[in-house]
């Protein structure tokens, strides 16, 4: 659900030609901020859903035509992308990546809805699912220290092709349906291999909150098209 990858990797402070030390501290720094997100996101969720203001949500969003909250959600995106890689301003890094927390839970509140009025436990398996994919991904990165930055522009043409299906689908009215979800959950998953392999190798270091905002973007992208397959194998 995210367009992102902009061109801020070629620094010349990238991680990859750091000390030892400095690295790590990166990446420590990074994983800890993407944990503070995935919190705060749950975090804001359960705010929603007890305080009983996600079912006006998910009402709310449901009735409107989806194409202006997808593309609300892309101006959010891209805006938090840039401003976390570009702003000197660490004030300003923290506010993209909770903006665009923010922006993620509410445009999941329809989709949670659903699948707690009509699929229940599926919220619960789809996160364990998208947690071992991430953690299964990340080691392989980890473990064979690959620079996947190859990916990048795989990525970008599959993005803008599944955005076109999904545009194309909100307009026609036809369901992209369960082959679509899984692609998309292969996409989510090439995209967390690019996002931690730049973790490793070229982020600048003074960049982990972009960075955590990267790779939150993109676990949050594998969970949502998890659950829609969980929502549609209980249909």
């Amino acid at each position: 659900m995210n367009q992102r990858y902009p061109n801020a990797y070629a620094a010349p402070a990238a991680v990859g030609a750091s000390t030892v030390d400095r690295r790590a501290r990166f990446i420590v720094r990074t994983y800890n901020h993407l944990f503070g997100a995935i919190l705060l996101f749950i975090a804001i969720e359960i705010g929603l859903f007890y305080s009983g203001v996600a079912e006006t949500l998910a009402s709310a969003m449901l009735g409107t035509n989806w194409l202006f909250v997808l593309g609300g959600f892309i101006v959010v995106s891209w805006l938090a992308s840039r401003t976390a890689h570009q702003t000197e301003s660490v004030a300003l890094q923290y506010a993209a990546l909770g903006g665009f927390v923010v922006a993620e839970a509410i445009i999941f509140v329809p989709l949670l809805f659903i699948a707690d009025r009509f699929a229940p436990g599926a919220i619960q398996s789809a996160g364990i699912v998208t947690m071992l994919a991430f953690a299964a991904l990340t080691g392989v990165a980890f473990w064979t220290r690959k620079d996947f930055s190859f990916l990048g522009g795989v990525l970008r043409w599959a993005f803008i092709l599944a955005l076109l299906a999904i545009v194309a689908g909100v307009i026609f009215g036809f369901n992209l349906g369960m082959f679509f979800s899984v692609a998309m959950v292969g996409l989510a998953g090439a995209a967390i291999l690019y996002d931690t392999s730049n973790v490793l190798h070229h982020f600048p270091e003074d960049r982990h909150v972009g960075a955590a905002l990267e790779l939150f973007a993109s676990v949050a992208m594998m969970f949502w098209y998890v659950l829609r397959i969980f929502i549609s194998s209980r249909d």
